[in-house]
C-alpha cells in the first residue's frame, strides 16, 4: 500500500520511516515526500537513506508536485507547518508581548497558527477529494481539531485527526499498574478533554476479570504521584470529578501562572524554531551526517517537551516517558486497523461530533470535531456514544469551540471582524481591546494571517 505525507519535508518524516520498515508486515510499501520546501526535502530524504540500512527496504519517493503525491495513495497524511517554526515561535512571542499565554495550539497562538492554516488545508483536501478520493487522510497538523473540520468539508469521513496526547496518558496508567488496557472512555475536545474510565487486565489472570484502572490509580497516592496530570490538578480535585485531564488543561487551569513562568524564559516555538534552522543548515552542508545530526536533534527535542509546563525548566523527560508518546505508532496502528490487518481497534480519533443520529456531545454543534473512543477496522471508523458532559466541563469546551466557527468563518468569507471576535471571546483572552491588538500584530508580523482573512 502506499502512503502519502504532506509536509514530508518535516523534522518528523524519519520517525515515521522507522514505525513503517519496524511493521512485520510490511503494510506501507511506497512512501511518498510531498513538501513545498525543496531544500528541507532533500535533507530529509538524505536522514531516511542513511536510515535504510539499518532498517530494512520500503521504496521512499519525493516530490513538490501535491498531484503526483496524492494520486494513487491508500493513505495520506496532513503534517503541516504553514509559515514555518519561525511563523510558531512569532505566535507565542506576539501572545506573551500582550500578556496572555503564548503556546502552539491552546490560547491566541493556536488561533493565529490556525488563521493561516485553514486556507491551506482547505486547497489540499480539495486536490485530494479530486485525484485520490478512496484514500483514508489522517490529520496531524495542528489545531488539530479545526484543521479536521475544515478538511471535512470536501472529504467528509474520509478524515480523521489524531493526536498521541491522549493514548500517552492511557498507555502510562497501563506502565504504572502493569496490565494491559482492554477499554477506556476519553472524551472532548482537542487538547481539551478527559480520560473518564479506563479498564484493563493482568496477564497472569486467566479469569478474564477486567479491573477498573482509572478507580485503583485514584485511590492510591504512590500511584497517582506518577501521573503529572493529577498533580498539578490536585489530587482532591482528580479525585472529586473521578477523571484525569488532558495534559493541556494545564493552560486553561493555570494561565497566569503558565505565563509569569513562560515570560522567563525563552519560548518552546522559539527553541524550536532555533534547533530546527541549526538541524536543516548542518545537515545541507555535512549530508554524510544527516542521521547523526537528526538523532541528536531529536533527542534533544524529546527530552525537553513540555518543559515549559514544569518548575525545573531543565529537568529531563525520561527514556520511559518519551516511549509512552509518540504520534507514529498510533498512526500505525490506525492504518493496520483501517487495513484490515489487525483486529478491530479502540482508539482515541478526532470524528464530527454526528457519526449518525444525535449528537456525541449534545453541547457542540453537528459539525464540530470532537475527539472520542472510536471503533476501527476494515475501512470503517465508528464513535461510541459518549456519556453526558455536565456543565463543569462541557462549557469550556463550548466556548473554544465557539472560537473555531468563527475562525472557519473568518477564512471563508475573508470577515476580520468574525476573526476579532473569535480571539475576543477565547477564555485565555480578557479583552476586546487586546483581541484587537493581538489580531493587528499577527498580520503585520505573520504574512499569512492578514492573507487568510483579507487583511490589507
Amino acid at each position: 500500500m502506499r502512503l502519502c505525507m504532506i509536509g514530508g519535508g518535516g523534522f518528523r518524516t524519519p520517525q515515521m520511516f522507522q514505525a513503517l520498515a519496524a511493521d512485520p508486515d510490511g503494510l506501507i510499501t511506497e512512501l511518498v515526500l510531498y513538501d513545498t520546501d525543496g531544500e528541507r526535502l532533500k535533507v530529509i530524504e538524505g536522514v531516511i537513506a542513511q536510515m535504510d540500512q539499518r532498517e530494512g527496504k520500503l521504496a521512499v519517493r519525493t516530490t513538490q508536485d501535491l498531484v503526483e503525491a496524492v494520486t494513487g495513495a491508500d493513505f495520506i497524511f496532513t503534517t503541516l507547518r504553514v509559515g514555518g517554526t519561525e511563523a510558531r515561535a512569532l505566535d507565542e512571542e506576539i501572545a506573551l508581548e500582550h500578556g496572555v499565554l503564548g503556546q502552539e495550539t491552546v490560547g491566541v497562538g493556536g488561533l493565529a497558527y490556525a488563521l493561516r492554516t485553514i486556507p491551506v488545508a482547505r486547497s489540499i483536501a480539495e486536490t485530494i477529494a479530486e485525484h485520490a478520493p478512496g484514500a483514508w487522510t489522517i490529520n496531524f497538523t495542528n489545531p488539530v481539531g479545526v484543521i479536521t473540520q475544515a478538511m471535512r468539508e470536501s472529504l467528509g469521513d474520509r478524515v480523521v485527526g489524531i493526536c498521541d496526547t491522549p493514548i500517552g496518558l492511557i498507555n502510562r496508567i497501563a506502565a504504572i499498574t502493569g496490565t494491559t488496557v482492554t477499554r477506556f472512555d476519553y472524551a472532548g475536545i482537542n487538547h481539551l478533554g478527559w480520560l473518564r474510565g479506563v479498564w484493563g487486565k493482568y496477564e497472569e489472570d486467566r479469569s478474564g476479570r477486567e479491573v477498573d484502572l482509572l478507580s485503583m490509580v485514584l485511590e492510591d497516592d504512590d500511584l497517582l504521584g506518577q501521573i503529572e496530570e493529577a498533580e498539578w490538578l490536585g489530587f482532591d480535585i482528580v479525585r472529586s470529578i473521578h477523571r484525569l485531564p488532558n495534559e493541556y488543561l494545564y493552560y486553561y487551569m493555570y494561565p497566569r501562572e503558565a505565563v509569569e513562568r513562560i515570560s522567563g524564559r525563552t519560548t518552546r516555538g522559539r527553541q524550536v524554531a532555533d534547533a530546527q534552522h541549526e538541524f536543516y543548515t548542518s545537515a545541507a552542508a555535512e549530508p554524510e551526517r544527516a542521521l547523526e545530526l537528526w538523532e541528536a536533534a531529536l533527542r534533544e527535542r524529546e527530552e525537553t517537551y513540555g518543559s515549559e509546563t514544569r518548575e525545573d525548566p531543565d529537568e529531563r523527560r525520561s527514556a520511559e516517558e518519551i516511549a509512552l508518546g509518540g504520534y507514529q505508532k498510533v498512526a500505525v496502528q490506525l492504518m493496520r486497523a483501517l487495513a484490515g490487518v489487525d483486529e478491530p481497534n479502540r482508539m482515541v480519533l478526532n470524528v464530527q461530533n454526528t457519526p449518525g443520529t444525535g449528537r456525541l456531545i449534545r453541547q457542540l454543534s453537528r459539525r464540530s470535531v470532537v475527539e472520542v473512543a472510536c471503533a476501527v477496522g476494515l475501512n470503517y471508523v465508528t464513535p461510541y456514544p459518549v456519556e453526558r458532559f455536565h456543565s463543569e466541563f462541557a462549557g469550556l469546551m463550548v466556548q473554544v469551540r465557539g472560537c473555531d466557527e468563527l475562525l472557519l468563518r473568518a477564512t471563508e468569507r475573508k470577515d476580520r471582524a468574525a476573526a476579532v471576535r473569535a480571539f475576543a471571546i477565547h477564555p485565555l483572552v480578557d479583552s476586546l481591546n487586546v483581541a484587537r491588538k493581538l489580531l493587528d500584530a499577527y498580520c503585520e508580523r505573520i504574512p499569512g494571517v492578514a492573507e487568510a482573512i483579507g487583511a490589507k
